[in-house]
């Protein structure tokens, strides 16, 4: 078993500006990349959710971490269901679609839905051809629900992708509504050999999403961790780290910690990313849970 933990996104205004994380030698891209993956082994790229990288950036990202290192990728908004900028698309697309325009994936033509599908799986061969590429995170939209057309646009998805492994995050709450959607839903992915996302999360809105701590890939587990602020959730934000912020206490991390290491166990690789992004409490959080998991090994 590999134990893979780590934070999602490791440039945080947030966590840069709180100056608790990195050193003060710390101050370009490639000297706080270096120092995070001195410090982990696993990182969640979030800037790929809101535009495609370059081919250069992630080879960046391959040269200045060590072998073992694993990135976890967002998948473009656009992929997931997500109302979508044509500003953040590649120059050449933005300015045959015309800026300023909001859209979703059914409003573009073919054509262009399989050149974005080609850059970024460009984005994603540096890192492969490295061996540190870990999962493709597909984070659906809210207003993805449990329907046919959804599994089949996870298909094409895979379609689309083909040699990776990707993983899967519900936030509509059909997916997991009662007994019979969740077997369902389960049974979609391991039929599909797509990794579920156990979500821990904060409770009690109409978005939250249910711990379904089930495995549905013979390799990967992934456990996504967004703290437990329930009054943040609710409302509107500013910010994701306005969103998530919350401190896991010790005794919630012992919970957590014994509750996924007989998962990580009957895996080959186990992920764990801390997603309560505001300030240094997402890595403060994954060290204390690491040395948790290595404690019970």
């Amino acid at each position: 078993m590999a134990l893979l933990v780590g934070t999602a996104s490791w440039t945080d205004k947030t966590l840069l500006e709180c100056g608790r994380f990195y050193p003060a030698s710390a101050k370009s891209p490639e000297a706080r990349l270096r120092f995070y993956a001195s410090q982990f082994n696993l990182v969640e790229v979030d800037t790929s959710y809101y535009a495609i990288p370059s081919v250069a950036t992630a080879q960046h990202w391959a040269e200045r971490t060590p072998e073992g290192f694993v990135f976890n990728v967002k998948a473009f908004s656009l992929f997931t269901g997500q109302w979508t900028s044509t500003d953040v698309l590649p120059k050449d697309i933005r300015q045959a679609l015309g800026a300023g325009r909001r859209l979703v994936y059914k409003d573009l033509a073919e054509e262009l839905r399989a050149e974005l599908w080609q850059r970024f799986a460009a984005c994603l061969a540096p890192l492969q051809a490295d061996g540190k590429l870990g999962l493709v995170h597909f984070q659906f939209s809210p207003k993805v629900s449990r329907h046919p057309a959804a599994v089949a646009h996870i298909e094409h998805c895979l379609e689309r992708l083909p040699g990776h492994t990707l993983s899967v995050e519900f936030r509509h709450p059909s997916w997991w509504e009662n007994a019979e959607a969740t077997a369902e839903t389960l049974a979609m992915l391991r039929a599909l050999a797509v990794v579920h996302t156990i979500v821990d999360g904060p409770q009690g809105s109409a978005h939250s999403v249910p711990g379904i701590w089930e495995t549905t890939h013979p390799q990967h587990t992934l456990l996504r961790l967004h703290g437990r602020n329930a009054q943040a959730y609710a409302t509107p934000a500013r910010t994701a780290a306005e969103r998530f912020d919350y401190a896991y206490t010790a005794g919630e991390l012992q919970a957590l910690a014994q509750r996924f290491e007989p998962m990580a166990r009957s895996v080959k690789y186990a992920h764990a990313v801390f997603n309560n992004c505001m300030e240094d409490k997402a890595q403060l959080n994954a060290r204390a849970f690491r040395a948790l998991l290595a404690r019970r090994g």
